[in-house]
């Protein structure tokens, strides 16, 4: 059966991500900061028995992704494949406006834990002699600028080049390596510090265009990542020609994503 490991699968495409993984009938691990949002996370997922596990990781700290592999591996035997999914966004708009501890947090978060990841991942899945890791592209990783996203896409743009890197760097090994372009998601990562959505109307309208749910994007995600077979997959849900069409079929359909 196929284990899958997802840091920040607690919540938005994480836990989504979780829950097509558990219905196609894997083991599933998932991470988040948050002991109470882990719990709840598991207990939603309770009707798929006892192949989902919890545990509480803060991807800052390398100890704590050391634990989350050990804890697959004790629950599991095995680590199929690994997501480092977990991220957070900048708090304020202008780079000038960001406290050093809001600059750490992203940088520790989107970056560092996702090489802390792939490091660990990569070292017991080499002793195991197989397995995937897949990093999780955002806004930026193709060098997209915005202003509000500075920070964040930066992250994003040099996760991409290390991911690169690592195919490279592990061409003569068993283990594949890969990347994720999840497109543009409504989720709670749109939303400010004070639960107000970022840049309001623009937003929505860019979004009600271009945007899908989690589920919708998870679906796609997991069936490519199920029948990968191949290093330095680029998994793109979002392709240009879809892009395109949604933009021509926008003068006709209206679409709103944000309904409560």
């Amino acid at each position: 059966m196929t284990t899958v490991v997802i840091t920040g699968g607690s919540r938005g495409l994480g836990y989504a991500l979780a829950k097509v993984f558990l219905q196609e009938g894997c083991n599933v691990t998932l991470c988040g900061r948050t002991p109470s949002n882990v719990l709840h996370a598991v207990d939603s997922l309770s009707n798929h028995g006892q192949r989902v596990l919890g545990v509480t990781c803060d991807v800052r700290r390398r100890d704590d992704i050391a634990n989350l592999w050990q804890r697959s591996m004790d629950r599991w035997g095995a680590v199929d494949i690994w997501i480092n999914n977990a991220g957070v966004n900048q708090q304020g708009q202008a780079l000038s406006d960001l406290f050093p501890e809001d600059v750490q947090n992203v940088l520790d978060t989107n970056l560092r834990g996702a090489i802390f990841g792939t490091q660990i991942a990569l070292s017991g899945m080499l002793q195991q002699g197989r397995g995937q890791i897949f990093n999780m592209e955002g806004f930026g990783s193709n060098g997209m600028q915005r202003k509000g996203l500075n920070l964040y896409g930066t992250t994003k743009r040099a996760l991409t080049h290390f991911t690169n890197a690592c195919v490279a760097e592990t061409a003569d090994t068993p283990i594949l390596i890969g990347l994720l372009s999840p497109g543009m998601m409504v989720t709670d990562f749109l939303k400010d510090s004070s639960g107000e959505l970022r840049n309001g109307n623009d937003t929505k309208r860019i979004f009600n265009i271009l945007g899908d749910a989690p589920d919708t994007v998870a679906r796609f995600l997991a069936a490519k990542i199920l029948r990968n077979h191949k290093s330095g997959a680029h998994i793109v849900w979002l392709t240009k020609r879809k892009i395109l069409w949604r933009f021509v079929r926008s003068v006709f359909v209206k679409r709103d994503l944000f309904k409560d």
